[in-house]
């Protein structure tokens, strides 16, 4: 990998770097969580978990794995960082999309502790970037804590079907009341608008059910 160069022997000891050969990979996922401006990064051994909350009542999460990673090293138990999710975008996609067929924008990832920015070397055709985005004191993130044991009905839907359901819903309505159930109608969206009550009906054989 050409970022591979780029740090040597010599220079600071990171607690964590994450090279990818595809930054957009990385861009893809984040983009799909970003519903605020600043995000909680952890990383262990396992990969990195990327948190986006608002107001203490939404959580979106999105894990990359350390296999996704071309190189993954962390120095440490756990590393914990915010960084403004928008600027870390803005910065991932530098070079915007690559005209020439095959060519993509490689990244390796560097961040050597509290106090220090989150520093990304970006190489495109020869050309290399260097971004340094200032972190934050990560904020306590909510736990869930979904327990196994106490759900009592659990569906799994095409993410690309669900988008479309909901593009169809009478955006009138106040609010959206989700029907889950063994027997019919299994799942069912529904809402109250000034056009008055509509339900969308999904029988569990369909296309937009994965379980």
């Amino acid at each position: 990998m050409p970022l591979s160069t780029q740090l040597e022997a010599g220079e600071e000891q990171y607690v964590l770097i994450a090279s990818l050969d595809n930054a957009r990979n990385l861009s893809n996922i984040l983009k799909a969580i970003q519903f605020k401006d600043h995000a909680t990064f952890l990383a262990t051994s396992n990969g990195i978990k990327v948190t986006v909350e608002d107001s203490k009542c939404l959580q979106a999460n999105a894990f990359i794995q350390a296999e996704i990673f071309q190189e993954f090293s962390i120095q440490e138990d756990s590393v914990m960082f915010r960084v403004n999710l928008a600027v870390l975008l803005d910065c991932l996609t530098i070079f915007g999309g690559s005209a020439v067929p095959g060519v993509t924008t490689a990244l390796k990832m560097c961040y050597n502790g509290y106090g220090y920015p989150l520093t990304l070397f970006l190489e495109e055709g020869g050309v290399v970037t260097v971004c340094k985005i200032n972190t934050q004191e990560p904020e306590e993130t909510l736990d869930f804590d979904f327990c196994s044991t106490n759900v009592i009905n659990k569906v799994i839907l095409q993410s690309d079907s669900l988008r479309e359901a909901f593009s169809e819903l009478d955006m009138t309505s106040e609010v959206l009341q989700i029907t889950m159930s063994p027997d019919k109608p299994y799942f069912r969206l529904s809402t109250f608008g000034n056009s008055g009550s509509a339900h969308c009906d999904y029988p569990k054989d369909s296309d937009m059910m994965e379980v």
